[in-house]
């Protein structure tokens, strides 16, 4: 379990950290340096979910409640936009989601 909460939390800032990079290029006026750094870092992060256990639509799925919750946390250290009550518990929500999706036993 440990292993695969690292692979989401490694996927989840190469997504959000390209995406930024790319944003950062586009919308901010920063050298195509950062356009192509973030696209390098995308890529990358296309590897990444391939490293977990569970198989593709099930992992993808989880994916998105851990994306919501790190966006959370990078809009507010990296643009200071401070995560409200409903923020907060939205990532709450999103977050027991993946516990489920990923690691409610089967049989």
């Amino acid at each position: 379990m440990f292993k695969s909460l690292f692979y989401f939390i490694l996927a989840g800032l190469f997504e959000i950290g390209g995406g930024y990079l790319v944003w950062l290029w586009l919308r901010e006026g920063k050298v195509i340096w950062f356009g192509l750094l973030g696209g390098v870092i995308l890529a990358l992060y296309g590897v990444i979910p391939t490293l977990q256990p569970a198989n593709f639509g099930r992992v993808y799925a989880a994916y998105g409640g851990v994306f919501i919750v790190l966006s959370i946390f990078w809009g507010w250290k990296f643009d200071n936009i401070v995560p409200d009550k409903f923020d907060l518990i939205g990532g709450l929500i999103a977050l027991l989601g993946v516990l489920v999706i990923m690691y409610y036993p089967r049989g």
